[in-house]
């Protein structure tokens, strides 16, 4: 494998440092475990008091699928456009020689930031403005599906929202959702979003690991990153989990080292076996679970039916298991076989939000990243006031 470049993120009161790369040759399991049965925990759509009433919905119009529209590909592609519209005029591009797609969030945040109208400011601005628009349309033609008829408020997740940019985009689609009279409420995930694929796991895992454990193990593979981190239950601060907290977190930008799907997985091995040590370091009782969180429609056997072409390597093969990939591959946590359950990561995302959902019946989540992820929900239990 080459040399991967990682991020580190832990609580204020960890003073270890994290490991530099993900090489599976670098730590290699210590022992092996028997495998745990997976089957139809995979992609679950019931929960105690809550129903998921759709995720990865595909509404298509003739130029093809509308949610495309909303990514933030589809942002930068409007930012082409306007810049192209400038060139053609024989004037300079104010964000000069390159590509959109390779812009950094923190340049565009600056072309805002002027005191004063600038061309560039003012070029990206026309394109949040158009992106604002065509979030709206998307929302609108949502909120018509089945799955998401009645919903009150959509929480918006996925890395572009934690830019001035994405923040500026939402607001104003936010005021045009008022104006177009489109009876739903727009709210900004409350955790980091790094944290929040990784938070929704706590809502998922088997109760009696919640009960006996301290944290858990998570995954949040992205088409650009992967994400994985410690999450520690906190029952004691609150019974509801709404004070669950990633304790330790890396991020592995994996689009940067395109490695098969064979070397993905090894960086995933290798990341989870990085925690699992830590987490003994720091005298850390881990649940032997590990719940991983990636585009597409998840079968309830843990394979996935579509919607993951944006990962490296055919990943909805019918010969390719992820959750057994890495579970023969683990160290053994604990005492008994780990259990490794997958979902859509939209999904996981949009339930770290749970605990502060339960003044609304219906809600949904919107993650706008490389693509547009989605998921509905629906409360079945007593309404009562949200988390605070």
């Amino acid at each position: 494998m080459s040399k991967k470049k990682i991020t580190s993120k832990t609580s204020a009161t960890d003073k270890a440092k994290a490991g530099k790369t993900p090489d599976a040759r670098a730590s290699k399991p210590k022992a092996r475990h028997v495998p745990s049965v997976v089957g139809a925990h995979h992609g679950v759509t019931e929960l105690p008091g809550l129903t998921i009433a759709g995720y990865n919905l595909e509404v298509a119009d003739e130029q093809g699928f509308v949610g495309d529209r909303a990514s933030q590909t589809a942002f930068r592609q409007l930012l082409d456009v306007w810049r192209k519209r400038l060139r053609e005029k024989d004037q300079p591009d104010p964000l000069g020689e390159l590509p959109s797609a390779e812009l950094s969030k923190k340049a565009l945040d600056r072309a805002l930031r002027g005191k004063h109208a600038s061309p560039a400011g003012e070029i990206v601005r026309s394109a949040i403005e158009e992106f604002a628009v065509e979030l709206t349309q998307v929302i609108e033609r949502f909120m018509r599906q089945g799955a998401w008829h009645g919903v009150q408020r959509i929480v918006i997740g996925g890395g572009f929202p934690e830019s001035e940019v994405g923040e500026l985009a939402i607001l104003q689609a936010a005021a045009l959702c008022h104006v177009a009279e489109i009876p739903v409420e727009l709210a900004r995930l409350r955790h980091e979003v790094d944290d929040g694929g990784l938070i929704g796991w706590v809502h998922l895992v088997p109760p009696h690991f919640v009960e006996h454990c301290d944290a858990l193990l998570a995954l949040d593979i992205g088409g650009t990153n992967v994400r994985c981190g410690i999450v520690k239950f906190r029952r004691g601060k609150a019974q509801d989990l709404s004070r669950a907290q990633v304790v330790r977190r890396t991020k592995w930008r994996h689009a940067d080292d395109e490695p098969s799907r064979t070397a993905l997985v090894d960086g995933l091995v290798a990341m989870l076996t990085d925690m699992i040590e830590w987490a003994h370091r720091h005298k850390i009782r881990l649940a032997p679970f590990v719940g991983i969180a990636c585009p597409g429609l998840i079968r309830e056997d843990g394979t996935i039916a579509r919607g993951a072409q944006n990962l490296p390597g055919n990943w909805a093969a019918d010969t390719f298991h992820l959750p057994t990939a890495l579970r023969e591959k683990l160290p053994v946590i604990g005492h008994e076989g780990t259990q490794v359950l997958m979902h859509n990561d939209a999904v996981v995302q949009g339930l770290s939000e749970l605990p502060f959902m339960r003044d609304v019946k219906r809600w949904a989540v919107l993650t706008i990243g490389t693509g547009l992820g989605n998921a509905s929900y629906v409360n079945t239990g007593p309404r009562t006031p949200a988390a605070e």
